[in-house]
């Protein structure tokens, strides 16, 4: 026989276990509330400065900005776009020169006054030694490159570059170019850009295609008679309806369908 429990005695076990659950999410809750509030906001926002310490940021980041277009003044007036690489350093180190002083409070503003006026005086007797000296001009700024001369790749000049093929071609194909047949000489310049010297409509020959469609349909083996292009130097020469032929020039043997269409423009 198992012992009676009264309703009375289930009604005392049933409080015991609310008052204990009760108590167990009041716990639980004021240890989520004393969490929140061990998170330092301010610490967060400002870090172990203080809210007025933006104020000096503000002056620091003006003054140093003023100082920039004084020093970018002081380079000279080329856009970004015709920067040399030896240029493009100059620009970087001014502006690691210029950023810490903006927000290290422990660095003053002569330091970077320091820094600039360092940098600039290099800059110009570096261009002053560039103008004075052929060979000092070529060791900094390097020489212009020949790429394409009269409708072909110069393939040893182009192995010297870090110039990927696709790279190039997307190049010329922002400045109309569809085919090399277009194209009289191309120019790869110091400065990275590229300069190109079109032929006349009249004057168009057959050329390697560089349109995407096209380039990709080269092949060994060709399924018709006519002119085709080394995929690789761009030589134009006749070739024969399934048979392997090696180009004249580069000694490959992928063909792309030459193209002579005049250039859009």
């Amino acid at each position: 026989m198992y012992p009676k429990v009264s309703s009375q005695h289930f009604q005392s076990l049933f409080n015991s276990a609310e008052s204990g659950l009760k108590v167990l999410l009041s716990t639980d809750s004021k240890k989520k509330d004393h969490n929140m509030q061990d998170i330092d906001w301010t610490k967060i926002m400002v870090g172990e400065e203080k809210w007025g310490f933006l104020i000096e940021i503000a002056i620091r980041t003006i003054l140093m900005y003023f100082i920039i277009l004084t020093g970018l003044r002081l380079l000279g007036k080329r856009g970004v776009g015709q920067l040399s690489v030896f240029e493009m350093v100059v620009i970087i180190s001014l502006g690691s020169a210029a950023g810490d002083p903006m927000f290290y409070k422990e660095i003053g503003l002569m330091v970077p006054l320091a820094v600039f006026a360092i940098i600039v005086g290099a800059y110009r007797l570096t261009t002053y030694l560039m103008a004075k000296s052929k060979r000092f001009d070529d060791l900094v700024e390097g020489k212009a490159t020949y790429i394409i001369e009269e409708g072909m790749f110069s393939v040893n000049e182009f192995r010297k570059e870090a110039l990927a093929q696709d790279e190039f071609f997307s190049e010329l194909r922002q400045q109309g170019v569809s085919h090399l047949g277009q194209v009289k000489t191309a120019i790869l310049e110091t400065s990275g850009c590229v300069s190109i010297f079109f032929l006349s409509d009249e004057e168009v020959q057959p050329g390697l295609p560089i349109m995407p469609k096209e380039f990709a349909l080269a092949s060994k083996i060709v399924d018709r008679d006519g002119l085709y292009a080394c995929s690789f130097c761009g030589k134009v020469q006749p070739v024969s309806k399934g048979q392997q032929t090696e180009c004249a020039s580069c000694k490959r043997d992928e063909w792309v369908k030459a193209d002579n269409r005049p250039r859009i423009k």
